[in-house]
């Protein structure tokens, strides 16, 4: 990639003003690959078929061209943009980046997903929408309920394709586009391309452009031998958790690099109020406030650096022994190139990656490119960081006994054994150096994420084709069994509708909070269903199912009433 190419700022994309000014007020630098070879012909008005793993910028890639197609002052209460996505919790992160996008234009956004009350997306959609971000299954129960006007959308988008066709939602996904005008603009992105994908492609899509994002090849030797890990945490609590790996593993001097300047302003504040001396460096400052960073850095009057990749360029700081990404790098090449800062010279170093739990992908392909183990760790806990913090006090008194200059003090020991035992006053001193140097007590756990392997993601997202949870001669697999704390769920219908394992499992993925992996063995009769699922989910899958259908029709589950059934 030349230079040229790499210097691309949004402005270059011939992006509507009001874009560009939103995106450099929330501290966006510069385009990722994917939106640089995007946006162009996407504003140009050609269908897309784009692969690029999750966190590379998608989002962007397909929202700021919907939004520049946006028309301001002669709108209809009917949308023009559709969002396909497969988790409800997709729907709402997309939304709110549409949202942000599109504020200066007066975009109206609206997510649609199961689990919300149907009655309040009928109010929204009547009082007029420009883009609708959906996941299939309530989508499809809206179409049919003829509750989102279809005759203005002009671009639709299918956000992780691959996705969504491993929840089942194939079928969907073909009703929805069916339902589409023909004269409109259609873009697929997915991190992986099976033929499914291309197939989909071929129905779908006119004369697409294709962009792939390819996984550079990294040669070997190339990637510093540092101590890699990675903590798999939810996005809420990432200011938290960092805050208190940093506490156990006490660099003496680290760079933590961000996605954007807002995130590095928020994130440099929060640390700095947890005790530490963070200095901020991006692009939105001038060059003198830039010198005066580095200069403490360097000095070592500041232990922590927080710095977006391209405030970073070409910095050397030789007292590094801990580099952070606090999100998952999007291309392998920027993560080697950021641990390369540490581990020089023979010095050992450390590289810490935060993980979201979506950002498995991006993991494992790092791992790929670059041959070399990332370590997945617990985030600590609070008893980890009360015994971290006490083993810091013990080091610093060692460090204190073995100093000369003791003997000034030696009148307050005397004074105080005078009227207290020796012991007790030992005991006042380290609670008082404690309280001095670890900091505020962390009252709240981080919960912790279970980390999927690939093989484990694809039974979890029901992509098991006809065989279900059976095996190729047809024996029942109990590895997807729950547990004591489990009920089954009946579902009146089966074979005879040619409904599938991944039918159900799609189905109650998508309209509810559940992942698949938290559900069960599933029993599929010729005329019903048997799911089993968690004793507390019950309810809540019972009135989402109300609301949607599969494969095509109207299912509504109940709690099944005898214990087993004969086929």
């Amino acid at each position: 990639m030349d230079d040229s190419t790499e210097n691309t700022t949004f402005a270059d994309l011939a992006l509507r003003p009001e874009l560009v000014e939103a995106l450099s007020s929330l501290g966006y630098e510069e385009p990722t690959p994917i939106q640089r070879e995007s946006i162009p012909p996407l504003i140009a008005g050609q269908d897309l078929l784009g692969q690029a793993a999750t966190g590379t910028g998608k989002t962007a890639a397909f929202a700021l061209p919907m939004l520049q197609h946006l028309e301001i002052d002669n709108r209809s209460k009917n949308p023009t943009g559709l969002i396909l996505v497969p988790t409800r919790e997709l729907a709402m992160q997309v939304s709110e980046a549409v949202h942000k996008y599109g504020r200066a234009l007066g975009a109206r956004v609206l997510p649609i997903y199961g689990g919300q009350p149907i009655g309040r997306q009928l109010q929204a959609l009547s009082r007029g929408v420009d883009v609708v971000v959906a996941t299939p299954g309530r989508a499809v129960d809206h179409i049919k309920r003829g509750t989102i006007p279809l005759k203005n959308i002009a671009m639709v988008v299918l956000d992780e394709a691959d996705e969504m066709l491993d929840m089942g939602f194939a079928e969907d996904l073909d009703a929805i586009l069916g339902a589409l005008p023909t004269e409109r603009q259609t873009i697929l992105f997915s991190a992986t391309m099976p033929k499914r994908i291309e197939s989909l492609a071929r129905r779908h899509l006119s004369n697409p452009t294709t962009i792939r994002i390819e996984a550079p090849v990294v040669a070997k030797g190339d990637v510093p031998k540092v101590r890699q890990l990675a903590f798999m945490v939810p996005r809420s609590h990432k200011p938290a958790a960092l805050g208190r790996i940093l506490d156990v593993e006490a660099p003496a001097a680290a760079i933590v690099f961000c996605r954007t300047r807002v995130e590095v302003d928020q994130l440099t504040e929060t640390l700095n109020g947890r005790g530490y001396r963070a200095e901020a460096l991006h692009g939105g400052m001038n060059q003198e406030g830039r010198d005066r960073v580095m200069a403490r850095v360097r000095s070592g009057n500041a232990d922590l650096l927080i710095a977006t990749d391209v405030a970073a360029r070409g910095l050397d700081i030789d007292l590094l022994t801990h580099v952070v990404n606090y999100d998952v790098p999007s291309a392998p090449e920027s993560y080697v190139h950021r641990i390369g800062r540490v581990g020089r010279a023979g010095r050992e170093g450390v590289a810490i990656t935060l993980a979201e739990p979506r950002e498995h992908r991006l993991l494992e392909n790092i791992q790929r490119v670059t041959g070399d183990k990332i370590a997945i760790e617990k985030v600590p806990t609070i008893s980890d960081l009360r015994n971290r913090r006490m083993e810091l006090t013990l080091g610093t008194l060692r460090e204190t006994l073995l100093d000369d200059d003791l003997d000034r003090y030696r009148t307050i020991v005397e004074s105080l054994t005078d009227e207290f035992d020796l012991f007790e006053v030992a005991l006042a001193a380290v609670k008082l150096t404690h309280e001095a140097t670890a900091g505020a007590e962390d009252e709240v756990e981080i919960p912790e994420v279970e980390v999927r392997r690939a093989k484990d993601r694809k039974n979890d997202r029901g992509d098991r084709g006809d065989r279900g949870d059976r095996d190729k001669k047809g024996k029942k697999n109990k590895d997807r069994s729950i547990g004591v704390d489990s009920t089954r769920l009946y579902f009146p219908i089966g074979r005879s509708a040619q409904v599938r394992p991944g039918d159900l499992v799609g189905a109650i993925t998508g309209e509810t909070g559940l992942a698949g992996k938290q559900i069960g063995s599933i029993e599929i009769a010729d005329k019903f269903s048997l799911v089993e699922v968690p004793e507390q989910s019950a309810d809540d899958i019972i009135r989402a199912m109300k609301k949607t259908t599969i494969k095509g029709r109207k299912v509504v589950p109940r709690r099944e009433r005898f214990q087993r059934f004969e086929r």
